[in-house]
């Protein structure tokens, strides 16, 4: 398996499909939630839909990179977000979050090696590697922490 074939599979784990790392991913354990069980406020922590938004948010961003556009992200506004006014908002925006990243995936996948080592948008950022490991690791990160807040209001 090439390199972008097996970033692309742990991307497409940790988000749609998988269950190695964390015997979870973000579909399986968001499909299948409502609005009111997503928005609930633990003492000062986000909110399960803002991570899932929070996560979105870069994956959509560095497919605007792979697509030939520009790195329109930032750190600084990647928890803000209006409030989701109901359950189909809800589902519409679960429905994009997996349909852009099986897109980002697909476009992984493509990567030749050459490419996998060259600079993301500028030198500060490292490489496109380097940036596809992040969001993968990152994602882990938040879904743990939606995992832990689901459990908690299951048992609150």
């Amino acid at each position: 398996m090439s390199q972008a074939a097996a970033l692309a599979q742990r991307l497409q784990e940790v988000i749609l499909e998988g269950t190695w790392i964390a015997n979870t991913n973000f579909k399986k354990e968001l499909d299948n939630t409502a609005l009111d069980e997503v928005s609930i406020q633990i003492k000062t922590y986000n909110t399960v839909a803002i991570l899932a938004q929070h996560v979105h948010y870069y994956i959509a961003g560095v497919k605007q990179v792979f697509l030939g556009g520009e790195l329109s992200i930032s750190d600084r506004f990647s928890f803000d977000f209006e409030p989701m006014q109901n359950d189909e908002a809800w589902h519409n925006f679960l429905a994009l979050f997996w349909k852009d990243t099986e897109e980002l995936v697909n476009l992984i996948k493509t990567l030749t090696d050459d490419q996998l080592d060259a600079i993301f948008v500028k030198e500060a950022y490292g490489s496109y590697k380097r940036n596809i490991e992040a969001l993968i690791e990152h994602s882990y990160y938040h879904l743990g922490q939606i995992v832990l807040q689901l459990k908690t209001e299951a048992t609150a």
